[in-house]
């Protein structure tokens, strides 16, 4: 069933447009880079003014733009329209119809959710990385701390942030999800989990909140920097995979009550 899902999501045209609009955006911000000289020193997002200097950074540039945005758009729109969009095609009963239970159906639409996840993310990470390889030298990375590492080197923590950004956007996956069980219009859930993302960011921004600011799932989500440290600092990721996993089991958990007890008519 998990094969046949990950088969229905990645061939849609609809994937492949979000994936395709994900993998622009660092080679825009490059050929931008490229054809401007480069921001200003110390002007613009973390990494953006080190990618004339270094390419591989350009992945680094491109997962901290997408993360704000695009990014959690993509995620929400896969996850919104996970189980609403079958419903309102009239396809989920037919699902339902076959052996496998509500449960493991819902199962299986988490998990091509959690590597939708990743895709994307490595998508940008990736796209990012080749482009600023073609307009910019490359060579051993210069760490938020000051150090160099090697290029091999380099290139293994930026895996490490595209992971960790990946699982960042777990919580925010875990909600579009649950809003999906509670309607058959999948455009409703998408909306609905863009509106909490917002809402979650305008708190964030607000000081006079900050007694709230470690309970919401976009605090940390920048912590993925932390990584191009010489000595990875762990504290404010441990946190952020804490909350997000704090997350993932309260809303998933609502989605399968939801899910299990619901009526389906579509």
């Amino acid at each position: 069933m998990w094969s046949a899902e990950l088969k229905h999501l990645f061939r849609r045209r609809r994937v492949h447009v979000l994936l395709i609009v994900l993998a622009l955006v660092p080679v825009a911000i490059v050929i931008a880079l490229k054809l401007s000289g480069g921001p200003e020193g110390g002007q613009g997002p973390t990494f953006l003014n080190q990618v004339t200097n270094n390419g591989v950074f350009a992945a680094l540039a491109a997962l901290t733009i997408t993360l704000p945005v695009f990014l959690p758009l993509t995620v929400s729109i896969v996850a919104g329209d996970a189980v609403a969009g079958e419903a309102g095609l009239g396809t989920l009963r037919y699902l339902l119809v076959r052996p496998s239970g509500r449960t493991r159906l819902l199962a299986a639409k988490a998990l091509t959710i959690l590597v939708f996840c990743f895709t994307a993310t490595i998508v940008v990470a990736v796209a990012g990385l080749i482009v600023g390889s073609l307009l910019f030298p490359v060579g051993r990375v210069t760490t938020l701390s000051g150090d160099t590492l090697s290029l091999s080197g380099g290139i293994v923590r930026i895996g490490m942030a595209a992971a960790l950004v990946a699982l960042s956007l777990l919580g925010l996956a875990a909600i579009g999800f649950f809003a999906s069980t509670l309607t058959d219009v999948a455009i409703g859930a998408m909306a609905a989990t863009l509106g909490i993302l917002v809402l979650s960011g305008v708190l964030d921004a607000i000081p006079q909140l900050s007694a709230i600011h470690p309970w919401l799932f976009t605090h940390n989500w920048l912590s993925f920097a932390d990584v191009l440290r010489t000595h990875i600092t762990w504290t404010s990721i441990e946190r952020n995979l804490a909350l997000q996993a704090g997350y993932v089991a309260v809303f998933v958990s609502a989605a399968w009550a939801r899910f299990a007890t619901r009526d389906v008519l579509a």
